[in-house]
């Protein structure tokens, strides 16, 4: 029963990513949790605070507007107090300088007693830094700017 309130959160929040809600995500997470996007590009990072992940999610928003998630398997292991949870998805946007945008991969969480500590994103980040690389070239001062961290 656990797993399957587990795995019912996980997809409601990324249906909420899917219509630009990360306010949502952000209010299960800990105080120190850590949300890691690989590469060397505005998105790219780590960072350890509920604040920078907000100013993240402000970021991709700007150059992937309409981002939505379609998810395709969402698997949970563990207790309340030591849960792990992976879910594969595609993303589909629009970027802001109006090109589709397609990609996918897998989120790895760590939970305990319901908070969000870890959030880790695998995916192709060379199709994420081609699109900063591009609208940087445009002018959009959100694709060229150092990753957030903290």
């Amino acid at each position: 029963m656990y797993h399957t309130i587990v795995r019912r959160i996980a997809c409601a929040s990324f249906e909420s990513l899917s219509k630009g809600d990360y306010e949502a995500l952000l209010s299960q997470c800990s105080s120190n949790v850590e949300h890691r996007f690989a590469g060397n590009h505005a998105l790219g990072g780590t960072r350890h605070s509920v604040q920078a992940m907000r100013r993240w999610f402000q970021r991709l928003f700007v150059l992937f507007p309409g981002l939505n998630f379609e998810i395709k398997e969402i698997l949970v292991r563990g207790w309340p107090w030591n849960t792990r949870v992976a879910v594969e998805w595609i993303d589909r946007a629009t970027t802001s300088d109006g090109v589709p945008y397609i990609n996918e991969g897998v989120h790895l969480l760590h939970i305990r007693w319901g908070r969000l500590t870890k959030l880790h994103a695998y995916l192709d980040t060379q199709k994420v830094e081609e699109v900063c690389k591009r609208l940087a070239q445009q002018g959009i001062a959100e694709a060229s700017a150092s990753p957030i961290e903290d």
